[in-house]
């Protein structure tokens, strides 16, 4: 009788040890989601509580600081119209931009309309005293060089370099803007190319050509190509009259690498490594030159005629990137 009672009663402080867990376990994981719900909560407002403003904290300090610490939008267009209205219509939205030159090579003059459509497009953007210049530099020649030529007017000491085919939001390049105003003599750039040596051919001095597959799976990179970067002014100089003149003989003539010439012109110049920025792509247009069959190969012996004229590789690779932080979980 006394061990029927025993067995009754330890059973029943069984289930009450079982429902008080339970019931720990439950308010554990109450507690616990309340409490990753309310830092998810005050991790999206803290820059309100702190007085920050997310969506225009890299807007220039005042109108009147613009002329001075913005940057020009170096925009390279070959008879995509379509493309150029879009793109320029874009640009225009973002807070840095101070001055936009179109390099224009085609054999006809921009008709009266682009023109006409393009300066109503900037005239609409201008507000709060904010006014941005825009000029066609026409080339009379053809060339891939055009895009680096010396401008002697250009106000802005940062160049925002892009082709007419690709759009980065303007959050994007604000971000780029202003790690470049951190390291004004680098390259900053969102495309990033790598390179190494040939190990195949048994000499130290033969490199080979890597695109972005080739970057993600070094982690590393040496270039960022001219088609959605910043750099200063003054190598736009350096490229049209300091650069050996037989790299852009060598452009001119294979209508490829003056991207690939200019990263060489800022590495002899630094000694240090660009600056790969993260941010958004969207293409706008078809695909290019980079699609073609035997592409890689062809900028492979860019590479290798390029250290041949410049004597050494001044290419410099890195692992660093830049990244906006307030949009990164993990950084």
């Amino acid at each position: 009788m006394r061990t029927s009672m025993l067995n009754r009663r330890t059973e029943q402080r069984f289930r009450q040890a079982a429902m008080t867990a339970v019931g720990s376990m439950k308010m554990r994981l109450i507690i616990g989601c309340f409490t990753i719900l309310t830092l998810f909560v005050l991790a999206n407002r803290t820059p309100s509580y702190l007085g920050w403003d997310t969506d225009s904290s890299f807007a220039p300090e005042s109108p009147a600081s613009t002329h001075r610490k913005g940057y020009a939008l170096l925009i390279n267009t070959w008879k995509r119209n379509d493309l150029l209205k879009k793109s320029i219509s874009h640009y225009t939205s973002c807070p840095g931009l101070d001055s936009i030159r179109i390099v224009w090579s085609e054999p006809d003059a921009p008709s009266d309309s682009l023109v006409k459509f393009l300066n109503l497009v900037v005239q609409s953007k201008a507000n709060n005293g904010r006014q941005i210049e825009l000029k066609f530099d026409i080339n009379k020649e053809d060339s891939l060089n055009n895009r680096f030529k010396e401008i002697k007017d250009l106000k802005a000491d940062a160049v925002f370099s892009i082709d007419d085919d690709i759009i980065f939001p303007c959050s994007s390049v604000e971000l780029a803007f202003s790690v470049w105003r951190s390291a004004p003599d680098a390259m900053v750039g969102f495309v990033p190319r790598i390179h190494w040596i040939d190990q195949t051919k048994g000499n130290i001095n033969q490199y080979v050509y890597g695109g972005w597959w080739s970057v993600w799976w070094m982690g590393r990179y040496s270039m960022v190509l001219s088609k959605a970067a910043f750099f200063h002014k003054k190598y736009l100089s350096l490229y049209t009259n300091e650069m050996p003149s037989s790299v852009r003989e060598y452009t001119t003539k294979n209508r490829n690498c003056e991207d690939i010439a200019m990263s060489f012109l800022v590495a002899n110049a630094t000694g240090a490594p660009p600056i790969w920025v993260k941010g958004k792509i969207y293409e706008i247009g078809s695909t290019g030159i980079s699609s073609i069959s035997g592409h890689t190969e062809k900028r492979t012996q860019c590479v290798n005629r390029f250290v041949a004229e410049y004597g050494h590789m001044p290419l410099v690779s890195t692992s660093v990137k830049a990244v906006d932080s307030r949009e990164t979980w993990f950084w």
